[in-house]
Formats: C-alpha cells, sequence, structure tokens
C-alpha cells in the first residue's frame, strides 16, 4: 500500500512538472505545433514558431524530459541521404491532467459498466450498480487483505490499514477520533453534484464493500453530507459509544 501511495505522489508530481514545462509561452506554442504537424518534426521544422534553431533544441529537449515528447534520429520523408539523419521530435501518449483536490472519474467510469449491466430480475438499475460496486470494494479490498495479511482488525486498526488506500483513491482521511474517519474531499466530483443520490449511494456502497472485504469489525460507512466535503465518513456501528468529537469551527 506504501508503494501504491508513493506511485500515486510521483504521477501526481510527474503531471505537475509537465504542466509546469508547459507554462513558458514558446515552449507551449512549440509542442501545440509538433501535436498537429501529423507527422514528426525536425528541429529546423520547429523553428516555424520563431525560435532561433539554438533556443529550439533547448525547448525540445526540456519537452523530451517531461515525457511530452519522443525524440530519434530520421530521415524526413523516408529518403536515406548520406551524412548523419536529423533528430526528429513527436509526441507521445501522455495525458496530462492535475486536479487539486484529487478527483476520480476514471474511477466510477471504470464502475459504471458493471455496476449498470448485471441487473437482475428483482431489482432496478439502481439497485443492480450498489450491489456491483460493493462486490467491486470487496474484491479489492480483498485482495489487499491476502497480499498483506494484517490479521484482526478492530475499528481503531482497521481505519489506520484504510488510511493509505483512501488516499490514494482522492479521499483525503482525516482521522476525527480514534475510531471515525472524515473524508474531506469527493474523488467523484462534480458527477456527484449532478446525480447525488446515485453517485453517493454508489460511493457508500463501495466503501461498504472495501470495509467488508478488508475485514474490518465495528465500522461503517455513513452518509453526512456537508459542503465542500465528500458524503461520507466511516464511523463505528455503535455511534452511541462513539468519542465525543471536536466542534468545527
Amino acid at each position: 500500500m506504501a508503494c501504491d501511495q508513493a506511485a500515486s505522489a510521483d504521477a501526481v508530481g510527474s503531471a505537475i512538472d509537465s504542466v509546469s514545462v508547459l507554462s513558458e509561452d514558446s515552449r507551449r506554442r512549440m509542442f501545440t505545433y509538433i501535436r498537429r504537424a501529423g507527422h514528426a518534426v525536425t528541429r529546423a521544422e520547429a523553428e516555424s514558431v520563431g525560435i532561433c534553431r539554438k533556443l529550439a533544441a533547448v525547448h525540445l529537449d526540456k519537452l523530451v524530459d517531461a515525457c511530452l515528447l519522443r525524440a530519434r534520429y530520421e530521415t524526413p520523408g523516408g529518403t536515406r541521404k548520406a551524412g548523419r539523419q536529423p533528430k526528429v521530435y513527436e509526441p507521445t501518449d501522455a495525458q496530462i491532467t492535475v486536479t487539486v483536490p484529487d478527483r476520480r472519474p476514471e474511477l466510477l467510469a471504470d464502475l459504471l459498466p458493471d455496476a449498470v449491466l448485471p441487473e437482475e430480475a428483482d431489482e432496478n438499475a439502481a439497485q443492480a450498480a450498489m450491489r456491483t460496486v460493493e462486490q467491486r470494494g470487496r474484491q479489492l479490498s480483498g485482495a489487499a487483505r491476502e497480499a498483506t495479511r494484517p490479521g484482526r482488525l478492530g475499528p481503531e486498526c482497521g481505519l489506520t490499514v484504510c488510511e493509505g488506500p483512501l488516499e490514494e483513491y482522492g479521499y483525503e482521511p482525516v482521522r476525527e477520533a480514534p475510531t471515525r474517519l472524515r473524508l474531506r474531499n469527493c474523488p467523484f466530483h462534480p458527477p456527484a453534484a449532478k446525480a447525488p443520490d446515485l453517485v453517493c449511494g454508489m460511493n457508500q456502497a463501495f466503501l461498504s464493500g472495501y470495509l467488508t472485504g478488508l475485514e474490518v469489525n465495528g465500522v461503517k460507512a455513513v452518509l453526512t453530507p456537508e459542503p465542500g466535503a465528500c458524503c461520507l465518513r466511516l464511523c463505528p456501528n455503535d455511534t452511541d459509544r462513539d468519542e465525543q468529537l471536536p466542534q468545527d469551527h
């Protein structure tokens, strides 16, 4: 799980680095020109955006270092001539997405096909969605439990184990009390704002399944909507015995 968190952080850092590389106007114009060219571009062609060849080389190398372009040696037009082949540049398949706070629409998009297809005779589409999303949560955490073998998990230890994956998924978990976890960010926003009953219900089903698959005892996912935060908290099953929460300021 620690490796997953590190990989997630590295991915966000790489995306931010890529965005910063494109913040320079000449470099951004060069990148746009190459993306639209439809073929590998030489340094000489890159000068068409109004940059001298020496400076163009610097910008092109920065774009390569940021994994936005790839470079190779090739004769334009495929005609082999005597001498060294020129260096050409073309865009990579990299897609840059940076959101603060973290949003995970791709997770919701991954869940939806499985959620809407297996509708059974005694349920409607929404019920099928909740059932299959809960199953997906159990599968994911069940695999994590099998890999880590954490043993018996009570509320406090169970939430500690959950914090890493929830951070990775973009929930921004905050420990309000030893047995209560507040989720400060909704990773499914803005779809959640357009269809809150469906998306928040799927969110709750997913996290309920995750707790079940991880075999966390004495904790449940509870809908507690509030502006600017996730609609869910992870709370003790017996909330009457929960620790007194500090008042929000």
